[in-house]
């Protein structure tokens, strides 16, 4: 039983740096924002850590009052998921309203300068 605890934790360790060197290169290359950089990177640190210290989720678990230490693990992912799709919302909304303001400045624009006709 030990031999396996080791194989999962060796797993993990190997899992989640691999995670954190891929988004390391997407952060380098330019093709994730800061804003989010700064959330997957501490997501990321989150995982490393709890791959090394194999009874943390036990502990905390203890310290918040959580009977059962894995479903700690679907709170914290469903708080994150829902924190997440209401900052996504935000930023679709803002995006919304910049379009919509563009679009309208876009057809002043057109109908103060009509086309000269081709003919």
């Amino acid at each position: 039983m030990q031999e396996i605890s080791i194989r999962i934790q060796i797993a993990s360790i190997i899992g989640s740096v691999t995670f954190l060197f891929f988004i390391g290169r997407l952060i380098l290359k330019g093709k994730l924002r800061e804003e989010y950089a700064i959330v997957w990177l501490v997501c990321t640190v989150v995982l490393v850590v709890f791959s090394f210290w194999r009874d943390g989720l036990r502990v905390l678990a203890e310290l918040l009052g959580v009977f059962y230490a894995p479903s700690l693990v679907f709170l914290a992912s469903i708080f994150a998921i829902v924190i997440f799709l209401v900052h996504l919302s935000l930023v679709v909304s803002r995006l919304q309203k910049q379009i919509k303001q563009a679009a309208q400045e876009l057809a002043l624009l057109k109908s103060s300068h009509p086309q000269k006709e081709n003919g």
